[in-house]
């Protein structure tokens, strides 16, 4: 099932997402989309609908270097254990809602991965459970101050500016996400093109992770680092992040004034 979040001339909803281009629909959720979710009954033409991040998560938490290229690229060796951050919801943003890069940073860059959005109240998740827990996966942008992130030392400025964490379009609940290709492109040029099968530290490994150090909310999103070929995006650039199976999640990039 692919589950979404849209706005209508009706208000904003969950909804289930059925079909593929012009005949799709969204079918509103009555209540949430977690558990076994009840309907409406009402529906809209997906091309009738904005879509709206997908999800409202109480947290974003990141992983940093789950892939030994991004690693590398980056300067650095590939960790043992996974390395974990936090951007705040209040970063978060939908499909084709402007990157904003701040006038403090002169290097924005995108770096392209699979999300998973947590199903239910979970903690100390063992790694073979892990697929328990999780309601589904989406696409994200794990948009970086590169420069503020190398001078501040920690990277909670350079990843937490508003507009920092596109997400979309949808979630998808029925998927294997031991091996997505995942593509990025600037201006419809590849930047990153890898899969899922190369991360250091697969979704059930990380889940274990994190649940040993946090509970784990419905809607929490985790976002399970990016392969090499981050770079740069200006003001009038158009970003996109494809991840096999389940979309892609486009969003402008302009300047704030």
């Amino acid at each position: 099932m692919r589950l979404g979040r849209i706005a209508s001339p009706d208000g904003v909803a969950f909804v289930a997402i059925d079909g593929d281009g012009d005949s799709a629909q969204a079918r509103e959720i009555a209540e949430h989309p977690f558990g076994t979710p009840t309907f409406t009954g009402r529906s809209w033409p997906v091309s009738d609908v904005r879509l709206l991040a997908p999800i409202l998560a109480s947290k974003v938490v990141c992983i940093g270097k789950n892939y030994a290229a991004h690693a590398a690229e980056m300067g650095g060796v590939a960790p043992e254990d996974p390395v974990i951050f936090i951007k705040p919801n209040t970063s978060i943003i939908g499909p084709r809602v402007p990157i904003v890069r701040p006038p403090s940073s002169d290097r924005v860059d995108f770096e392209g991965e699979l999300a998973i959005v947590i199903g239910r109240p979970c903690k100390d998740v063992a790694a073979s459970a892990a697929a328990s827990v999780i309601l589904g996966y989406t696409v994200a942008n794990d948009v970086t101050a590169r420069d503020q992130q190398k001078a501040d030392g920690q990277w909670t400025r350079g990843k937490g500016y508003d507009t920092f964490c596109p997400l979309g379009p949808w979630i998808e609940t029925e998927i294997d996400p031991s091996d997505l290709e995942i593509r990025t492109e600037l201006d419809g040029v590849v930047q990153q093109r890898s899969r899922t099968s190369l991360m250091l530290h697969d979704v059930g490994a990380i889940v274990e992770w994190i649940s040993a150090i946090m509970t784990l909310l419905p809607g929490d999103v985790i976002l399970t680092g990016t392969p090499e070929g981050i770079g740069p995006m200006t003001a009038g650039q158009e970003v996109s992040v494809t991840v096999e199976g389940i979309g892609t999640l486009l969003n402008p990039v302009v300047d704030r004034s």
